[in-house]
């Protein structure tokens, strides 16, 4: 049975005769089956605590919580913690179905977790930048932050924006230097530290050019944006980057797509009804044609 981390069982624990006799019910039960309390919902734990369905967000709310959705949150992020091995989530002994479920609920908090994050402000702020920007240029650091600025070249590209990818810390430096005012950088890095990365930045900041970033809260890259979109995702047992990071970091690129083709308008919709008229009639990998070179 998944266990809780020491830190938030001592935290539920130190608070417990402090709640009413109902509520330490409640507590207790999370306490003792936690990965249980993860996929009841609010109707079972009461069921289960003997309580009503109202003590349940009560109980929360005392722990320190909004609501029995935040608590979830944390839960399913400190019960990942507690058991580190293949996945941060995964026993070892874990069967098929168990790592299914764990994998696919940690991938489903990263997401919901999201929307809680973005500020929506900043978000309105960098659509509305990107929208306008005469050029764009994405950059990265390191495969996971390489992948997310190249997709994101690729999908500026296709909303009608002149999209560049530099990956290179050279050709980033230099790249920056030929930017002005009316253009934007486009950042990608969870981890927020490089050096070369951050230089880059500061030399694009100082040509006048917009900073929007993709990254975590209190990083340097975060400091130096105009319009950091910052995200906590937990660690990875090994990787720097785990793959909640990069479901979370693609579920926002996509959220950046969509706003900034809303922006751009009617001339978006003319040029990706072009884009699907070319790939159906044009490309070599389409549907039902009849091609002599294939098996």
């Amino acid at each position: 049975m998944d266990t809780l981390t020491p830190d938030m069982g001592a935290r539920i624990r130190a608070r417990l005769e402090t709640l009413a006799p109902a509520q330490q019910r409640v507590a207790q039960l999370l306490l003792d089956e936690p990965d249980w309390a993860l996929r009841a919902n609010v109707e079972e734990i009461a069921a289960r605590a003997e309580v009503s369905a109202p003590t349940i967000v009560r109980t929360c709310r005392a722990l320190g919580y909004s609501g029995l959705r935040e608590f979830k949150l944390e839960l399913a992020r400190e019960l990942a913690l507690g058991t580190p091995y293949l996945h941060r989530a995964v026993g070892i002994d874990d069967s098929s179905g168990e790592t299914l479920r764990k994998i696919l609920f940690g991938a489903a908090a990263a997401l919901t977790d999201l929307e809680r994050q973005i500020d929506l402000g900043v978000l309105e702020g960098a659509l509305g930048r990107l929208a306008q920007a005469r050029r764009v240029d994405c950059y990265g650091v390191g495969t996971t932050s390489n992948y997310l600025a190249t997709d994101a070249q690729s999908r500026f590209f296709r909303l009608g924006l002149n999209a560049h990818v530099y990956l290179d810390a050279h050709m980033q430096l230099m790249a920056a230097t030929t930017l002005g005012a009316h253009d934007a950088v486009f950042v990608a890095s969870h981890v927020g530290r490089m050096p070369t990365l951050l230089e880059a930045v500061r030399v694009a900041r100082e040509q006048g050019a917009t900073v929007v970033a993709l990254t975590q809260p209190g990083t340097p890259l975060a400091a130096l944006a105009d319009y950091p979109l910052t995200l906590t995702a937990p660690d990875d047992t090994t990787l720097r980057v785990g793959t909640e990071a990069v479901i979370a970091h693609l579920a926002l690129l996509e959220i950046l797509t969509v706003g900034v083709g809303q922006r751009r308008g009617p001339l978006v919709i003319a040029q990706f009804k072009r884009f699907r008229d070319v790939l159906r009639t044009r490309s070599v990998d389409r549907p039902n044609q009849d091609n002599p070179h294939e098996d």
